[in-house]
């Protein structure tokens, strides 16, 4: 038993911060993409749902980044630490919800 607590406990700080890494890469992604294409739109003339496509890559980025927190539970030691990370799970949930609220007015219209 032992064992695998020193197994899990050496190896899953590097997945959630290979988590937290792909998530902050995707929310950078997608407004850098997202800028290009507002660019496009107003002084190319071009057409693109900006918003429903902006709004898909951050609700990605939201998802990897509750994901390495849903990781972090199992490394949890004391309550003041659950609190505080159900806090933020709460947030980035909430987040991802509105997010996903945002997008689905414009999949109808599509």
């Amino acid at each position: 038993m032992t064992l695998l607590h020193d197994v899990i406990a050496s190896v899953l700080p590097v997945m959630i911060a290979i988590l937290e890494i792909i998530g902050i890469f995707t929310v950078f992604w997608s407004g850098i993409h997202g800028f290009w294409k507002y660019f496009q739109i107003t002084f190319m003339k071009k057409t693109f749902d900006l918003q429903s496509n902006l709004a898909r890559g951050l609700a990605l980025g939201l998802e990897f980044k509750l994901a390495s927190e849903i990781l972090r539970t199992v490394l949890v030691q004391s309550l003041e630490e659950l609190y505080m990370l159900g806090a933020v799970i709460l947030l980035r949930a909430l987040m991802s919800f509105l997010i996903h609220y945002e997008i689905r007015p414009h999949k109808g219209g599509e």
